[in-house]
């Protein structure tokens, strides 16, 4: 039987949750076992809350209580938790970047089901035009997607900060929007999502989490882990989600994808583009 995770339950609930909830759900995000296997004292105490707002959390949820809530958590931690075969113990700044890249890697795509990746992949096979904005952050997987996309489809546009009014004044129904940004969230970003939310565009969204504000506008997101290495976040897990978009709609529109590659590819010989 499948389990609703709890990140998808947080997201689904996240624009209705008040600041003491929003602490309670990042605690859980970040150890789900406090939930899991803790009382509602041992919650509330860790979150600088009371017992009453632990409870409520849970009926915004979805759930008639803390113990359901924490029956429905024990049940998600079963499907998705496995036993490391080692655990890295970082002794040098080095060591704990490349741990925390590695684990950021490895949970990103854990969460990255085969099925939740089609479901991403499906409106931006069918939309007109795929329209791709993104923060200063998540630039580098946006520029993948970009690269990738535009070698498969036409109607693949980048979206520069600067110019989002000028550029997606023709956007309708008819296309879809992968949006990806994380924290700290971009003001222009966030808006440009809103707004083309409202007039019925599709939002696939590449975010850190289901307390993202993209989160809350649809339920085609998907979240990537996205420690610090060395002084700025990591671009590797959505890159790598990039990738994995890009292969997916390939595999899915594999004729046209062959087709407009080999006519890409009988461009670049014609005009001796690549040095022999």
């Amino acid at each position: 039987m499948s389990v609703t995770s709890t990140t998808d339950l947080i997201a689904a609930a996240s624009d209705r949750l008040t600041p003491s909830e929003r602490r309670i759900a990042e605690a859980v995000i970040e150890d789900p076992t406090v939930l899991a296997f803790g009382t509602v004292s041992d919650l509330a105490s860790r979150c600088g809350t009371s017992r009453p707002t632990v409870v409520r959390f849970a009926h915004k949820l979805g759930f008639e209580g803390y113990t359901d809530l924490q029956r429905h958590v024990r049940d998600d931690l079963a499907i998705r938790i496995t036993s490391p075969s080692a655990r890295i113990r970082a002794e040098t700044a080095s060591e704990r970047d490349r741990a925390s890249l590695e684990t950021s890697l490895t949970r990103t795509l854990s969460e990255l089901t085969p099925e939740r990746l089609a479901a991403l992949a499906a409106p931006i096979e069918k939309a007109e035009t795929v329209w791709i904005l993104s923060g200063e952050t998540s630039r580098a997987g946006a520029h993948v997607l970009r690269s990738g996309l535009s070698m498969l489809r036409p109607g693949v546009v980048l979206v520069d900060d600067h110019a989002i009014g000028r550029t997606l004044g023709g956007a309708d129904s008819s296309d879809t929007a992968v949006v990806f940004d994380f924290h700290r969230y971009r003001r222009t970003t966030q808006l440009a999502a809103a707004a083309l939310t409202e007039r019925g565009i599709t939002i696939v969204a590449i975010t850190d989490g289901p307390l993202s504000p993209l989160a809350s506008l649809t339920d085609l997101w998907c979240q990537v882990h996205v420690p610090a290495v060395g002084p700025f976040d990591t671009s590797l897990p959505a890159v790598a989600v990039a990738e994995l978009l890009v292969a997916q709609v390939a595999r899915d529109r594999a004729d046209e994808a062959t087709d407009r590659i080999d006519a890409t590819e009988s461009l670049w010989t014609a005009t001796g583009t690549f040095v022999e």
